[in-house]
């Protein structure tokens, strides 16, 4: 079955003015302005009032923590504090309320244009030891490609770390879990739909044991390995004060710098560190929204990517940038650099770029994040048609300057998931309302 998206209003691509030929999942032509396909077509979606993106790709999110959204004991508090007042909260999340919070956090996504989702969990209290089963099972629901992170905490605050003891686990299990979990739901090669990730949490929760065996595990199994890195001032004081050394060397001499790793946060990073990661294809995604709400710093994508490091864009946690969208982390992203490091830093095409491409090698995947001849067939098409569009010239740079918040379809692997700027099937108010349910459950003391 073939489909021509015809005439798109706006394209973030080259020689595609005309649109785009799809053939099941995958992208077959790429049509000119004023050409039509080379190819007959079963069918034409008229895309003249949309702009069409690649599919956005989230590289860093927490789920879960949909559930405590602007929780009072945690708001104004930096990264530690903030931790230590959410992590007993958390520890009290069952299977009903983490599924629920996944689905949320994933129908969020998808209404902002995003394809692909990589989440990072790594809270297992009892009775939530298959955490990333149930996201499997949502992500299936919703149509939404996933790389999913398996993370892990081995180090509670009885010897050394921050989480308390009930969402910890010990390294024996978390390792089976892993293996366990690439066995069932790993898939391989182009148009993946479902990946697993190993991804002990950070250096202050987790062992080196558990840091050193997980990275000798993601080799064996031919997976990728994610973790949170060189986020706060913190984070360096309790490196040097623990090990001696800064964050990156610490998880160098653990196996942790190659093309197979990429780092949440990233923000501080020496000179000569950015050029190890470049060095390597280390990768990082840059979470802006999540950085100046808990006041982490400003990561540098431009330097980063400039020395060969993939850079992708990333919501983070729903607790920490308070909102799972990922097209407005592409303004804050712009935004941000812009005001950071002047008007000649960034165009409007590179957080695009982030969000796309970057994140697509972030996660490994060259078959997804571009519009080429090839790829899957993965869109995000927005409608310029409310108020804060009006007067456009630029239909993609309108986008990004005038900050659109919601898609208004979505198709993963040549199937529409979000028509019309709404999931089919899905009675958002029902789920809002169970979702709400949830978190004052989970939050009450």
């Amino acid at each position: 079955m073939t489909l021509w998206i015809k005439n798109p209003l706006g394209i973030f691509a080259e020689g595609a003015e005309g649109g785009v030929v799809i053939d099941g999942t995958r992208i077959m032509e790429l049509v000119a302005a004023g050409e039509t396909p080379s190819m007959p077509v079963d069918e034409v979606f008229d895309a003249s009032e949309h702009v069409v993106l690649p599919g956005l790709i989230n590289t860093h999110h927490h789920f879960y923590q949909t559930l405590t959204r602007a929780f009072r004991p945690a708001a104004d508090k930096a990264l530690f504090d903030w931790l230590k007042a959410l992590y007993p909260v958390w520890g009290r999340m069952d299977p009903e309320a983490f599924r629920l919070a996944t689905r949320v956090a994933m129908v969020e996504l998808l209404m902002s244009g995003c394809t692909t989702a990589s989440d990072h969990h790594y809270v297992f209290p009892a009775g939530l030891e298959e955490a990333i089963d149930i996201q499997m099972e949502e992500a299936e629901k919703l149509g939404l490609r996933v790389a999913l992170c398996r993370g892990s905490m081995d180090l509670s605050v009885e010897n050394g770390g921050l989480p308390p003891r009930q969402v910890t686990q010990d390294i024996d299990t978390i390792l089976a879990d892993c293996e366990r979990l690439v066995g069932r739901w790993h898939q391989r090669g182009e148009g993946a739909m479902r990946q697993v990730v190993l991804a002990p949490c950070s250096p202050f929760s987790v062992s080196g044991d558990l840091m050193r065996e997980s990275a000798k595990l993601g080799a064996t199994l031919d997976v990728r390995l994610h973790t949170h890195l060189a986020e706060t001032f913190d984070e360096n004081d309790y490196c040097f004060q623990k090990f001696g050394v800064r964050p990156l060397d610490y998880v160098e001499s653990l196996g942790w710098v190659s093309d197979r790793v990429w780092f949440a946060h990233g923000i501080h990073f020496t000179d000569d560190e950015m050029r190890r990661l470049g060095e390597a294809g280390t990768g990082i995604a840059h979470c802006p929204t999540s950085n100046m709400i808990i006041g982490s710093g400003v990561c540098s994508p431009v330097a980063l990517e400039s020395l060969g490091a993939p850079v992708g864009l990333a919501c983070d946690g729903a607790a920490a940038a308070d909102s799972s969208n990922l097209v407005q982390e592409v303004r804050q992203a712009f935004l941000l650099q812009r005001a950071m490091r002047g008007v000649e830093a960034v165009t409007h095409k590179d957080p695009l770029r982030w969000a796309t491409e970057g994140s697509a090698r972030c996660l490994g995947r060259k078959d997804i994040g571009v519009v080429a001849p090839g790829a899957q067939a993965d869109f995000a098409m927005f409608r310029l048609d409310e108020m804060r569009f009006s007067g456009y010239d630029d239909p993609v740079a309108a986008l990004v300057i005038c900050g659109a918040h919601a898609a208004d379809r979505i198709m993963v692997a040549g199937q529409w998931r979000l028509i019309d700027g709404e999931v089919p099937g899905l009675d958002l108010a029902e789920l809002r309302h169970a979702h709400q349910e949830a978190a004052r459950r989970v939050q009450a003391a």
